[in-house]
């Protein structure tokens, strides 16, 4: 069954949380675009983010991605997954409030820390303990992330369809009026 959405469906949480494999399934099902804001800012800048941050620091990319993120917003409504720390910003919270439905995809640090201790793209990450940087993150920022309009906690062994399944029935019972059927 297609779905009009009626405002933007916007993940938000931690790096490894699931936010681009989540919502590239969601969009797919609900037949909306889907839009990785890091993405976008990547493109924007011909850089990667491990560079811009390298280059021009993070409060640099900061206010890139709050420009990237107004502009995303402003269009028809999709599937958004923001970058690990866009949610910290108020002004990205008030923006995404004002053209969208908020969801944290709240991961415990095992989850986290065993779907990016491979990764060598996380600039925040770059440090002499980078699971305990992950920790001391996830500590800091879980209470911004509390304010999100949904929690979506992971699931041990969920697969990103079934992810993607519980999210919507989630949507649904909670959200009745976003997801519109056609």
């Amino acid at each position: 069954m297609k779905a009009r959405l009626k405002r933007h469906i916007v993940l938000v949480g931690m790096m490894g949380a699931g936010k681009t494999a989540i919502g590239t399934e969601l969009a797919r099902r609900l037949h909306v675009p889907f839009t990785d804001s890091d993405a976008e800012i990547e493109a924007a800048a011909a850089m990667t983010i491990p560079e811009i941050f390298a280059r021009d620091g993070e409060a640099f990319f900061r206010d890139r991605e709050t420009q990237v993120l107004a502009r995303l917003l402003g269009g028809a409504p999709g599937v958004i997954s923001t970058g690990g720390g866009a949610w910290m910003r108020a002004e990205n919270r008030e923006l995404i409030a004002a053209h969208g439905l908020s969801v944290w995809l709240n991961c415990d640090l095992d989850t986290l820390w065993h779907r990016v201790r491979q990764r060598s793209n996380r600039p925040l990450l770059q440090t002499a303990d980078p699971k305990g940087t992950l920790a001391a993150l996830l500590e800091k920022r879980n209470p911004v992330y509390a304010l999100a309009e949904m929690n979506f906690p992971a699931r041990q062994g969920d697969t990103i369809e079934t992810a993607t399944s519980r999210l919507i029935a989630a949507i649904r019972a909670t959200e009745p009026e976003l997801l519109e059927a056609r």
